[in-house]
């Protein structure tokens, strides 16, 4: 799978990379607020098949990003991955497939990761 990342935290985004590569996915590439994955999606030429989004980022929210990406591509498949569980169905209405609440066990991330790459 190709993969697009949006996470603030410098060191959850490295550990990401490295569990995708282990996993065999290819990370396209990696945002680190809102502003930046909007522009990073739109000049995508060919659209990942996974982006994991966290709800805190800078400048503005995951969801307020979700929101603008599946406008422009309805066929996103978004997985939450956030501390706030608070927005967990409001994350699931907005149009994410998954909702992962952090901290997570890796074992758990790598399953559910691997039954949506089946999706």
């Amino acid at each position: 799978m190709r993969i697009f990342i949006v996470e603030d935290d410098n060191i959850i985004r490295k550990i990401y990379c490295e569990l995708f590569a282990f996993m065999g996915h290819e990370v396209m590439e990696c945002a680190s607020n809102g502003e930046e994955a909007i522009t990073i999606f739109n000049n995508f030429s060919i659209k990942p098949d996974l982006i994991i989004m966290d709800y805190r980022l800078p400048l503005k929210n995951g969801l307020d990003v979700m929101k603008e990406i599946l406008q422009q591509d309805k066929e996103s498949k978004i997985v939450f991955a956030s501390a706030d569980n608070s927005i967990r169905e409001e994350s699931l209405k907005s149009g994410a497939i998954s909702f992962i609440e952090k901290p997570f066990n890796f074992t758990k991330f790598q399953e559910e990761i691997k039954k949506l790459s089946e999706y």
